[in-house]
């Protein structure tokens, strides 16, 4: 991901330190690790159906080799989405629009998926660019929200029905209508949550947090705020809900120069109606936030750096939420997550049912993605 890019580009695309003691040092348990699917293409969102079935969406490889191009340029339907289920892997969906650099790397396409009910999912399709160069390019289905079935996600391995998916919401034309940040227009879908009666959508490209409803329906719940002083967007990663019923947006920040100081990427609380407020600062590269079950919050950098040029591994971190009443947005009462592997450009966490962590690793090549179950 070295590589220039404006400034709202969400390039999506460690060994810890332990205190010494005076005592003699004693023997440190390392988690569990296991590699539960491999060989994806730039494996992004992570989900699991109520039956356990774990689904991954895969960006794809654009329209790779696309020999003889530079720059995100490569367009094709290599997106798609995986399952494990009963021990096996399986692509379940295919076809997806992707557009990559070329090799396929970095793409953007299938970026993140939420299940709906017993069965059905929708996924978040990337763009990363004006609507209007769907077009004038050539690049149709990009910028949309898909929804795939139950009869496909959960079809056998040997009765697959990979081409059982349809568009649903067209994201990015809600930007040419609105254009949320009123800024130059771009779109990027890329985090997404399912919710009764509704979606709850984020916008990397116009900063914003979308609610769409059982119609199709898209209307504004926030814009995130760009950086005084530089022209460096928020982009906006990620969204779940608090146990308060409050949406909480992770956010990237752009790679516009100045670049952004370490600590700069923040978590953001959303209440409809509210406006957006700093949740947590200091973090860097936020590519996934997830609430667990005791009302804490796990939050993945993609790196542990905001330079591109030397930006190190992925970082997990464990936080427990400030008091409601706190005037400090530091979050100090965190601690990073000793996952027993180095992260390479991870992109997604999820908490399983068996309440091990979740990871997609390497979540920016083709053939070599994974997803990691890290016990706790």
């Amino acid at each position: 991901m070295k590589h220039s890019c404006s400034s709202r580009c969400l390039t999506v695309v460690a060994a810890l330190a332990f205190a010494a003691v005076t005592a003699p040092a004693l023997a440190v348990a390392q988690p569990t690790v296991t590699v539960v699917m491999k060989g994806l293409d730039n494996p992004r969102g992570l989900a699991f159906a109520p039956n356990g079935a774990l689904f991954v969406a895969e960006a794809g490889r654009g329209g790779a080799p696309c020999p003889g191009t530079t720059g995100l340029n490569c367009y094709g339907l290599t997106g798609a989405v995986s399952r494990l289920w009963h021990g096996h892997q399986d692509r379940v969906a295919t076809g997806l629009p992707s557009i990559s650099f070329p090799q396929g790397a970095q793409a953007r396409g299938p970026h993140d998926i939420s299940m709906n009910g017993l069965g059905n999912a929708r996924v978040t399709i990337g763009l990363e660019a004006d609507p209007a160069s769907r077009e004038t390019l050539g690049r149709p289905g990009l910028g949309w929200l898909v929804d795939v079935p139950a009869s496909t996600l959960m079809a056998p391995s040997t009765q697959s029905r990979t081409g059982e998916w349809s568009f649903a919401v067209d994201v990015a034309a809600f930007e040419t209508i609105h254009n949320p940040d009123s800024s130059r227009l771009e779109s990027d879908p890329y985090g997404i949550l399912a919710l009764p009666g509704h979606y709850v959508v984020v916008d990397a490209g116009a900063n914003a947090l979308l609610d769409v409803d059982e119609h199709g329906e898209i209307s504004l719940l926030g814009v995130f705020p760009s950086r005084p002083g530089r022209p460096t967007d928020s982009v906006p990663t990620s969204v779940a809900v608090g146990s308060d019923g409050a949406y909480y947006v992770g956010e990237f920040t752009g790679f516009g120069a100045p670049l952004p100081p370490p600590g700069d990427a923040k978590i953001y609380r959303v209440v409809p109606g509210e406006g957006v407020q700093v949740f947590c600062t200091g973090f860097n590269r936020i590519i996934d936030i997830a609430f667990d079950g005791d009302g804490s919050l796990y939050v993945l950098q993609i790196y542990a750096r905001p330079t591109p040029t030397d930006p190190g591994p992925g970082v997990l971190w464990h936080v427990t939420p400030p008091p409601p009443d706190s005037l400090d947005r530091s979050c100090p009462d965190r601690q990073r997550v000793d996952t027993g592997v180095v992260l390479d450009t991870p992109t997604a966490i999820a908490i399983g049912p068996d309440g091990a962590l979740y990871v997609s690793n390497r979540g920016t090549r083709i053939g070599v993605g994974e997803v990691l179950r890290i016990e706790r």
